[in-house]
């Protein structure tokens, strides 16, 4: 006989039976996350919570920000929805949870004597997540970060006397120049510590001037410091325990614990809010290619699986690909009509436009595009908003969404493709209740509902609309349906009577002027 299981997945009668090595290669162990207040972060704390109890402690670098401490940002963190679920289960669990004070952009991490000897003597797994993810971040911000930032972690864990493992969160689109990755380690684009040096001793105008010399080929320093990153760590294999993880695209969560759930509007999030709110008409890539999307549960659950691949199997494994493609290819033309078919049954509010607008291959017409179908409308509503005594922002939007197009066009029209054999063979290796609690595969998974539970979480935890405007929303959506039937009807109308009225006008002046037209010839 079979069973559902909470999530979904089918299992066994003597399923729970089975061991849980995952869960038990966390047990007893003393954890520190970096970039834990992270989207991925977040997610990573939540399942180590839920799924691994027996895990004793875990510590939060964490910089006070805005005159809120450590400790009080951690609290705060634990308000956030996606830990209702955990919480549920266990209220006392947050007490395993404890706020360093420290920053990896800061000499030293910003740590205190006290709390690096805390730290030294008691952590044995680093998941070390901190990065700035901004793709057009400043390239001395961007190394002091993520690259002078991974060194200054991997210092710290060299002390630590009980390390069994450093995890390093690093990312599948960090190697541009490698149309096909392979989980082995690479060269860098530059010498690490010379970049590091570089960047401390220049002030920002220097660092700025200089930033396309340095960059090279690569098109954004996101990539140029995540690839320096790697080489640190990379330079530590034989002499620490340290494995690199390369997540693809990290998206809404799939399944658990919140179907949907995400706290930012980053890759195809923003497309679907930009695209079903009516203000992004035009996109310029290659309807046909694809990037590699990873919901942010199952690049989680790949994070703890290749721990537990590392410390318990004692694998020479040292690369994890964090990758979808090699599985399911979902072309950037169907993210968007399935994204258009699942707004117009679950509308956003207040949709400027009804959605709609193409991908262009032709870089010219997709400008052309912009100006008539972005920057006018802007214009426009700007205008109303203006003259009804409220602050214009159309425009505004409009200049933050080119801007992000010269990010996305970029990866829109390239294509990579990543091998990913080592998480292949380590899938194979884990039992029926490990793969059902630690999920890596695509089993299961439909991706209309995904996009719908993706769209509804937006709308609640992103957009702050609730489930309850719904009815308004689908009314507006209507209206402005044939508000677009109708301004469309008009405009190709006028277009016609205009190109008729002018081959009118072009045939009168020919006949008027045959005889002269022809003594030309």
């Amino acid at each position: 006989m079979v069973s559902q299981s909470e999530s979904g997945a089918v299992q066994g009668d003597d399923d729970g039976m089975l061991p849980n090595r995952v869960a038990d290669a966390l047990a007893g162990q003393v954890v520190l996350v970096t970039g834990a207040t992270g989207f991925m972060g977040k997610v990573l704390l939540e399942k180590m919570l839920r799924s691994c109890p027996g895990v004793t402690t875990v510590y939060l670098l964490v910089r006070d920000k805005k005159g809120v401490s450590a400790s009080q940002r951690v609290l705060d963190l634990f308000t956030c929805p996606i830990f209702d679920k955990v919480k549920q289960q266990n209220p006392e669990v947050t007490k395993k949870v404890v706020g360093i004070p420290g920053d990896v952009s800061c000499p030293d991490l910003g740590l205190s004597e006290k709390d690096r000897a805390l730290l030294c003597d008691n952590v044995s797994i680093v998941y070390h997540a901190a990065a700035t993810i901004r793709f057009d971040e400043a390239l001395k911000t961007a190394v002091l970060l993520n690259t002078r930032g991974t060194k200054l972690i991997l210092e710290l864990a060299k002390e630590m006397k009980k390390l069994k493992a450093f995890v390093h969160l690093s990312t599948s689109y960090c190697h541009l120049h490698e149309k096909v990755l392979y989980e082995k380690t690479y060269p860098p684009p530059a010498d690490p510590h010379e970049i590091i040096e570089c960047m401390e001793t220049m002030d920002d105008a220097a660092a700025c001037k200089v930033t396309k010399k340095i960059l090279g080929e690569i098109p954004n320093s996101y990539a140029f410091t995540k690839a320096l990153s790697e080489a640190l760590v990379a330079e530590q294999i034989e002499k620490m325990p340290v494995i690199i993880l390369r997540p693809s695209i990290v998206i809404p969560v799939w399944r658990e614990p919140l179907p949907g759930w995400t706290d930012n509007i980053n890759g195809p999030t923003g497309l679907l809010i930009g695209a079903g709110k009516g203000v992004i008409r035009t996109m310029h890539c290659n309807q046909e290619g694809y990037a590699d999307y990873l919901p942010v549960d199952i690049a989680v659950n790949g994070v703890l699986v290749s721990t537990w691949d590392f410390l318990y199997n004692k694998s020479d494994r040292r690369v994890y690909h964090l990758t979808s493609s090699a599985e399911i290819q979902i072309s950037w033309a169907e993210i968007i009509e399935r994204g258009r078919r699942i707004t117009q049954r679950v509308p956003l509010n207040n949709v400027v436009w009804y959605p709609g607008g193409s991908m262009k291959k032709s870089r010219l017409a997709h400008l052309i595009c912009v100006f008539f179908f972005h920057f006018l409308p802007a214009i426009f509503i700007d205008t109303l908003i203006f003259l009804s005594g409220h602050k214009p922002i159309m425009l505004r939007v409009q200049r933050r969404i080119n801007k992000g197009f010269e990010v996305f066009e970029y990866y829109a029209n390239n294509q990579w493709d990543f091998n990913s054999d080592n998480a292949q063979v380590v899938r194979k290796l884990m039992n029926d209740r490990e793969r059902r609690e630690f999920k890596i595969d695509k089993e299961g998974l439909d991706i209309d509902s995904y996009f719908e539970d993706c769209i509804r979480a937006a709308r609640l935890y992103i957009l702050k609309e609730m489930p309850e405007t719904l009815p308004a929303a689908r009314r507006h959506m209507a209206i402005m349906y044939w508000v677009d039937v109708v301004t469309k009807t008009v405009f190709y109308g006028l277009l016609l009577w205009y190109l008729y009225s002018w081959t009118l006008n072009l045939t009168s002046f020919i006949k008027r002027n045959q005889g002269e037209l022809g003594h030309l010839v």
